[in-house]
């Protein structure tokens, strides 16, 4: 059931829920693992069945999930919530239309493989039609989930673990949330639903147990937990955060990165490296960062949104802000900081630098203490820097300027006019010599002091 198969599919994903334990300003499926919103991660493995429909289910901070997905998704209102077969029912609307297959997705488990929700979709096709399709893992400790009784892969009962039987709880097979099932199938259960229960809620999974009292056959596909974790707390999202950023550990070594302590790493949900590359500890990558084969990232980098050519050396102790773009074996050395700065081949800044809204040539060589100066207070302004340039220590180069192929600045300058192709611009006062003079003061000082210790 991959991308470009005829078969309609539909995504119902919910999120309506206050996430109260997560006590934020920020709506609980809005807070990034790996620099990308947990929504985010589960839309893009969604996205990747090709659906027809997707259709986001929301309540509390509905402004913050439309403004994330940005039209990608059609929303839909739960208000007030009244249970998770209730949420689905939000959905019906926006899909009245649609003649599909349905997921239903939950925006908290924002790592459900692809694969997976292709199994569940292949497994509702099935000769025998199953109604429902749940999605079932078994975790180290059943605590207190939804319990799947099952015979072979068709569902007998769904039951919650204060309603199950010794015998029940025994059962290691636990109810994840998710599921599938064809639209029409899907919405005329959900009708049926009552809030017969202490909580007075519409349960999702009583769809299950009215197919079943019809004659109807449902059935279950297995994942592993990890797949379906749910997030609900800093803590669980920390827990999320140390997994994800195993895995990717793993995955750039095991696509020829050398990472020299690797759990010092971190990573962001896009980082991507070629072969032979060396990063160092304690480097974090923010989102949109590339890095060509055969480079060493030094110890302690903070790097987001750059481009880093073939053979560079970069750090210790460099930030690279996003725009920033190394040429192939361009340097940037220790305490360094790049934004929006494209440096050709080659060219250096070894210590102590700041280029903000610079390019610079080939071959240039930036000195010790040098800083572009790229704003007034008001605008930006940029600086270029031509192939070969040889800028000295301790110089300012006030923007918009334009240093020249070749041209030397003297080190300590303040360049605010442009310099020409092979020309040495010196910006200093002139020295004033004064021979003795350091020698009379510090007689006098020194007497003056004398005299003060003895009074």
């Amino acid at each position: 059931m991959a991308r470009g198969m005829t078969h309609k599919i539909a995504a119902i994903v919910l999120a309506a829920g206050k996430g109260t334990r997560m006590k934020s300003d920020l709506h609980k499926v809005l807070h990034p693992i790996a620099g990308r919103p947990m929504l985010l991660h589960l839309m893009a493995s969604v996205d990747a069945l090709n659906p027809a429909k997707k259709v986001v289910v929301v309540g509390d901070k509905a402004d913050q999930i439309e403004t994330a997905l940005a039209g990608s998704a059609g929303l839909a209102v739960q208000e007030p919530q009244l249970g998770t077969g209730h949420a689905v029912q939000q959905a019906e609307g926006a899909l009245a239309d649609f003649d599909g297959d349905v997921l239903i997705l939950y925006g908290d488990v924002p790592f459900v493989p692809t694969a997976t929700m292709q199994a569940m979709i292949e497994r509702l096709g099935a000769p025998d039609a199953p109604a429902v399709v749940v999605l079932a893992f078994e975790p180290a400790d059943p605590l207190q989930y939804g319990r799947v009784i099952t015979d072979g892969d068709r569902v007998v009962k769904m039951v919650e673990h204060k309603d199950a039987t010794e015998a029940e709880r025994a059962v290691r097979l636990c109810n994840s949330g998710l599921m599938a099932a064809k639209a029409r199938d899907l919405f005329a259960l959900l009708a049926r639903v009552t809030d017969d229960n202490a909580a007075k809620e519409y349960y999702l999974v009583d769809i299950v147990n009215i197919a079943n009292a019809d004659g109807r056959s449902c059935a279950v596909v297995k994942t592993d937990p990890d797949d379906v974790a749910g997030i609900n707390s800093r803590a669980e999202l920390a827990q999320a955060e140390a997994q994800w950023q195993a895995f990717k550990r793993e995955e750039a070594m095991a696509g020829g990165a050398s990472l020299r302590a690797p759990d010092t790493v971190w990573f962001s949900w896009d980082t991507e490296l070629g072969r032979d590359v060396t990063v160092e500890p304690n480097v974090f990558f923010g989102p949109g960062v590339t890095v060509a084969d055969k480079v060493t990232i030094r110890a302690n980098c903070h790097i987001e949104g750059a481009i880093i050519g073939e053979g560079c050396d970069v750090g210790p102790f460099a930030r690279l802000r996003p725009g920033t773009v190394l040429g192939e074996k361009a340097k940037i050395g220790n305490f360094v900081e790049t934004k929006k700065a494209v440096l050709g081949k080659g060219a250096k800044a070894s210590h102590l630098t700041y280029l903000g809204d610079v390019s610079v040539g080939a071959g240039a060589n930036i000195g010790a203490g040098t800083i572009t100066c790229n704003y007034d207070g008001y605008f930006k302004y940029k600086t270029e820097i031509g192939e070969n340039a040889f800028i000295g220590s301790n110089s300012a180069l006030v923007a918009p300027v334009k240093i020249g192929r070749d041209a030397i600045v003297g080190a300590g300058s303040t360049v605010t006019a442009d310099v020409m192709d092979g020309e040495l611009r010196l910006v200093r006062a002139e020295q004033s010599v004064k021979p003795g003079w350091a020698d009379r003061f510090h007689d006098a000082m020194r007497k003056k002091k004398a005299a003060e210790k003895k009074a």
